[in-house]
Protein backbone atom coordinates (compact mmCIF):
# COMPACT_ATOMS: atom_id res chain seq x y z
CA UNK A 1 0.00 0.00 0.00
CA UNK A 2 1.01 3.48 -0.49
CA UNK A 3 0.96 6.35 2.20
CA UNK A 4 1.82 9.85 2.76
CA UNK A 5 3.71 10.40 6.16
CA UNK A 6 3.76 13.93 7.19
CA UNK A 7 6.70 13.83 9.32
CA UNK A 8 7.26 16.73 12.12
CA UNK A 9 11.62 17.15 11.77
CA UNK A 10 13.27 19.53 14.17
CA UNK A 11 17.24 19.39 13.99
CA UNK A 12 17.91 19.69 17.48
CA UNK A 13 15.92 21.50 20.96
CA UNK A 14 17.02 25.02 20.10
CA UNK A 15 16.29 25.50 16.53
CA UNK A 16 12.42 25.41 15.13
CA UNK A 17 10.63 22.58 13.58
CA UNK A 18 8.48 21.79 10.68
CA UNK A 19 6.13 19.41 9.21
CA UNK A 20 7.89 17.16 6.39
CA UNK A 21 6.02 15.56 3.53
CA UNK A 22 6.72 11.96 2.23
CA UNK A 23 5.81 9.40 0.01
CA UNK A 24 6.18 6.05 0.68
CA UNK A 25 5.10 3.26 -1.77
CA UNK A 26 4.98 -0.27 -1.40
CA UNK A 27 4.31 -0.56 2.40
CA UNK A 28 4.42 -4.12 3.30
CA UNK A 29 0.43 -4.76 6.00
CA UNK A 30 2.84 -6.97 8.09
CA UNK A 31 5.34 -4.68 8.76
CA UNK A 32 5.47 -3.10 12.05
CA UNK A 33 5.03 0.91 12.15
CA UNK A 34 9.03 1.73 13.21
CA UNK A 35 9.81 -0.97 10.57
CA UNK A 36 7.86 1.28 8.49
CA UNK A 37 10.05 3.75 9.40
CA UNK A 38 13.03 2.04 9.22
CA UNK A 39 11.81 1.79 5.18
CA UNK A 40 11.81 5.26 4.79
CA UNK A 41 15.06 6.10 6.77
CA UNK A 42 16.90 3.30 4.46
CA UNK A 43 15.78 5.29 1.31
CA UNK A 44 16.36 8.84 3.13
CA UNK A 45 19.64 7.47 3.28
CA UNK A 46 20.20 6.13 0.01
CA UNK A 47 18.97 9.68 -0.89
CA UNK A 48 22.09 11.52 0.92
CA UNK A 49 18.98 13.22 3.48
CA UNK A 50 18.85 12.90 7.14
CA UNK A 51 16.66 9.97 8.54
CA UNK A 52 14.31 10.55 10.87
CA UNK A 53 15.29 10.12 14.66
CA UNK A 54 12.85 8.53 16.91
CA UNK A 55 13.42 6.41 19.93
CA UNK A 56 13.21 2.78 20.31
CA UNK A 57 14.85 -0.52 21.71
CA UNK A 58 13.37 -3.59 22.38
CA UNK A 59 10.55 -3.23 20.05
CA UNK A 60 8.28 -5.64 21.64
CA UNK A 61 6.17 -3.24 23.59
CA UNK A 62 8.07 -3.78 27.30
CA UNK A 63 10.98 -0.99 27.40
CA UNK A 64 8.95 2.17 27.09
CA UNK A 65 11.37 3.58 24.60
CA UNK A 66 9.13 4.28 21.52
CA UNK A 67 6.11 6.69 21.57
CA UNK A 68 4.72 9.56 19.34
CA UNK A 69 1.44 11.00 18.31
CA UNK A 70 0.16 9.46 15.45
CA UNK A 71 -2.67 11.48 13.56
CA UNK A 72 -3.17 13.04 17.06
CA UNK A 73 -2.95 10.17 19.21
CA UNK A 74 -0.58 8.55 21.66
CA UNK A 75 0.74 5.40 19.84
CA UNK A 76 -1.95 5.82 17.38
CA UNK A 77 -5.24 4.14 16.77
CA UNK A 78 -5.00 0.53 18.67
CA UNK A 79 -6.02 0.28 22.61
CA UNK A 80 -3.52 -0.96 24.70
CA UNK A 81 -0.36 -1.11 21.82
CA UNK A 82 3.02 0.66 21.73
CA UNK A 83 4.29 1.79 18.47
CA UNK A 84 6.35 -0.31 18.19
CA UNK A 85 3.73 -3.24 18.31
CA UNK A 86 1.36 -1.41 16.10
CA UNK A 87 1.53 -2.57 12.39
CA UNK A 88 0.70 -1.19 8.83
CA UNK A 89 -2.53 -3.66 8.99
CA UNK A 90 -3.84 -1.21 10.57
CA UNK A 91 -3.81 0.97 8.12
CA UNK A 92 -5.06 1.36 4.47
CA UNK A 93 -3.66 2.39 0.79
CA UNK A 94 -3.54 6.03 0.38
CA UNK A 95 -4.00 6.90 4.18
CA UNK A 96 -2.33 10.02 5.28
CA UNK A 97 -0.51 9.78 8.34
CA UNK A 98 0.88 12.81 10.78
CA UNK A 99 3.51 11.77 13.10
CA UNK A 100 4.66 13.88 15.59
CA UNK A 101 6.65 13.78 19.14
CA UNK A 102 5.30 13.99 22.86
CA UNK A 103 4.01 17.65 23.62
CA UNK A 104 4.93 18.87 26.99
CA UNK A 105 6.70 20.49 28.84
CA UNK A 106 8.81 18.51 31.02
CA UNK A 107 9.22 16.87 27.53
CA UNK A 108 11.60 18.57 25.65
CA UNK A 109 12.21 17.51 22.12
CA UNK A 110 16.12 16.24 21.81
CA UNK A 111 15.47 15.78 17.69
CA UNK A 112 12.76 15.62 15.46
CA UNK A 113 10.07 12.42 17.13
CA UNK A 114 12.84 12.02 20.20
CA UNK A 115 12.30 13.83 23.49
CA UNK A 116 13.72 13.85 26.59
CA UNK A 117 11.99 11.81 29.38
CA UNK A 118 14.38 12.33 31.85
CA UNK A 119 11.56 13.66 34.28
CA UNK A 120 10.54 10.44 34.70
CA UNK A 121 13.58 8.91 36.00
CA UNK A 122 13.73 12.07 38.47
CA UNK A 123 10.22 11.30 40.03
CA UNK A 124 11.57 7.70 40.33
CA UNK A 125 14.76 8.64 42.25
CA UNK A 126 12.53 10.90 44.07
CA UNK A 127 10.87 7.65 45.88
CA UNK A 128 13.86 5.91 47.16
CA UNK A 129 14.27 2.50 48.00
CA UNK A 130 12.40 0.58 50.32
CA UNK A 131 14.44 -0.85 53.78
CA UNK A 132 13.56 -4.34 53.28
CA UNK A 133 16.93 -6.52 53.55
CA UNK A 134 19.10 -7.62 50.48
CA UNK A 135 21.08 -10.38 50.53
CA UNK A 136 20.43 -13.71 49.75
CA UNK A 137 16.62 -14.44 48.70
CA UNK A 138 14.14 -14.58 51.37
CA UNK A 139 11.87 -17.69 51.90
CA UNK A 140 8.77 -17.08 49.72
CA UNK A 141 6.68 -17.47 53.19
CA UNK A 142 8.56 -14.57 55.09
CA UNK A 143 6.68 -12.00 54.44
CA UNK A 144 2.94 -12.94 53.75
CA UNK A 145 1.17 -10.87 50.76
CA UNK A 146 -2.09 -10.60 50.30
CA UNK A 147 -3.03 -12.12 46.64
CA UNK A 148 -5.25 -8.70 46.30
CA UNK A 149 -2.17 -6.42 47.21
CA UNK A 150 -0.67 -8.56 45.15
CA UNK A 151 -2.59 -8.46 42.32
CA UNK A 152 -2.51 -4.38 42.59
CA UNK A 153 0.87 -4.09 42.74
CA UNK A 154 1.56 -5.99 39.59
CA UNK A 155 -0.96 -4.00 37.70
CA UNK A 156 0.66 -0.59 38.79
CA UNK A 157 4.23 -1.78 38.02
CA UNK A 158 3.47 -2.46 34.57
CA UNK A 159 3.98 0.74 33.64
CA UNK A 160 6.84 1.13 31.62
CA UNK A 161 7.20 4.72 31.78
CA UNK A 162 6.64 5.72 28.09
CA UNK A 163 5.63 9.01 28.85
CA UNK A 164 2.11 8.37 26.21
CA UNK A 165 -0.29 9.43 29.38
CA UNK A 166 1.82 13.30 29.54
CA UNK A 167 1.31 13.55 26.01
CA UNK A 168 -2.61 12.89 25.60
CA UNK A 169 -3.47 14.30 28.85
CA UNK A 170 -4.53 17.99 28.22
CA UNK A 171 -2.89 19.33 30.94
CA UNK A 172 -0.08 17.06 30.30
CA UNK A 173 0.00 16.15 33.97
CA UNK A 174 2.27 12.93 35.03
CA UNK A 175 0.04 11.57 37.83
CA UNK A 176 -1.07 8.23 35.56
CA UNK A 177 2.72 7.43 36.00
CA UNK A 178 3.59 8.94 39.30
CA UNK A 179 0.40 7.12 40.93
CA UNK A 180 1.62 3.99 39.55
CA UNK A 181 4.94 3.96 40.70
CA UNK A 182 3.98 5.00 43.90
CA UNK A 183 0.89 2.09 44.15
CA UNK A 184 3.24 -0.59 42.89
CA UNK A 185 5.36 -0.20 46.11
CA UNK A 186 2.55 1.15 48.31
CA UNK A 187 0.24 -2.14 48.31
CA UNK A 188 2.88 -4.51 49.79
CA UNK A 189 3.82 -4.90 53.15
CA UNK A 190 7.58 -4.50 52.31
CA UNK A 191 6.54 -0.94 50.84
CA UNK A 192 4.85 -0.02 53.98
CA UNK A 193 7.95 1.81 56.38
CA UNK A 194 8.26 4.33 53.13
CA UNK A 195 4.98 4.34 51.86
CA UNK A 196 3.77 8.17 52.65
CA UNK A 197 7.18 9.61 52.35
CA UNK A 198 7.37 7.94 49.29
CA UNK A 199 4.10 9.50 47.86
CA UNK A 200 5.07 12.97 49.47
CA UNK A 201 8.45 12.97 47.94
CA UNK A 202 7.40 11.95 43.94
CA UNK A 203 4.50 14.15 44.08
CA UNK A 204 6.41 16.83 44.93
CA UNK A 205 9.05 16.00 42.28
CA UNK A 206 6.46 15.87 39.53
CA UNK A 207 5.55 19.44 39.98
CA UNK A 208 8.82 20.68 40.20
CA UNK A 209 9.01 19.24 37.10
CA UNK A 210 6.34 21.40 35.92
CA UNK A 211 3.97 18.70 34.78
CA UNK A 212 0.44 19.73 34.51
CA UNK A 213 -2.64 19.54 37.54
CA UNK A 214 -4.99 16.08 36.58
CA UNK A 215 -8.23 17.31 36.31
CA UNK A 216 -9.11 13.85 35.98
CA UNK A 217 -9.92 13.96 32.12
CA UNK A 218 -9.31 9.95 31.83
CA UNK A 219 -6.98 10.23 28.44
CA UNK A 220 -4.15 9.38 30.16
CA UNK A 221 -6.13 6.10 31.33
CA UNK A 222 -7.30 5.77 27.22
CA UNK A 223 -4.12 5.54 25.54
CA UNK A 224 -1.96 3.95 28.38
CA UNK A 225 -0.18 0.69 26.64
CA UNK A 226 -0.85 -1.05 30.11
CA UNK A 227 -4.19 0.21 30.35
CA UNK A 228 -3.35 1.39 33.89
CA UNK A 229 -6.08 2.25 35.82
CA UNK A 230 -6.99 5.41 36.92
CA UNK A 231 -7.34 4.08 40.24
CA UNK A 232 -3.50 4.27 40.86
CA UNK A 233 -4.14 8.24 41.08
CA UNK A 234 -7.07 7.98 43.57
CA UNK A 235 -4.51 6.16 45.69
CA UNK A 236 -1.82 8.42 44.77
CA UNK A 237 -4.18 11.20 46.50
CA UNK A 238 -5.04 9.35 49.29
CA UNK A 239 -1.42 8.82 50.35
CA UNK A 240 -0.40 11.98 49.82
CA UNK A 241 -3.23 13.80 51.21
CA UNK A 242 -2.59 11.31 54.68
CA UNK A 243 0.88 12.45 54.94
CA UNK A 244 -0.07 16.20 54.62
CA UNK A 245 -2.11 15.48 57.12
CA UNK A 246 0.07 13.36 59.51
CA UNK A 247 2.95 15.94 59.04
CA UNK A 248 0.50 19.00 61.20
Amino acid sequence: MNLTLHIWRQRNASEKGRMVRYELPDVNPEMSFLEMLDVLNESLITKGEEPVAFDHDCREGICGMCGFMINGAAHGPQRGTTVCQLHMRHFKDGDVLYLEPWRARAFPIVKDLVVNRGAFDRIIAAGGFISAPTGSAPDGNAILVPKEAADLSMDAAACIGCGACVAMCPNAAAALFTGAKIMHLGTLPQGQPERYSRATAMVAQASHELFGSCTNIGECEAVCPKEIRLEVIARMNHDFLKAAVSAR
